[in-house]
């Protein structure tokens, strides 16, 4: 089904194709990490109460 016999050049891609897997790898776990960081950052931050008003006074326009 699959030709994986690469006689002379298997030492060059078989260690390449397993860093390119680790590096992968790697790259999905950190992003996964980050995710979980930020959304724990903002349900810190969703849970807390504001001790400053959320928009300026002067942003809302005229008060009539």
């Amino acid at each position: 089904m699959f030709d994986l016999d690469m006689s002379p050049y298997a030492a060059f891609v078989w260690p390449a194709w397993g860093i390119s897997a680790l590096v992968l790898g790697a790259v999905v776990a950190r992003a996964v990490a980050a995710s979980r960081k930020w959304k724990a950052e903002l349900k810190r931050l969703e849970d807390t109460p504001a001790d400053r008003p959320q928009v300026a006074p002067r942003a809302v326009g005229p008060q009539e």
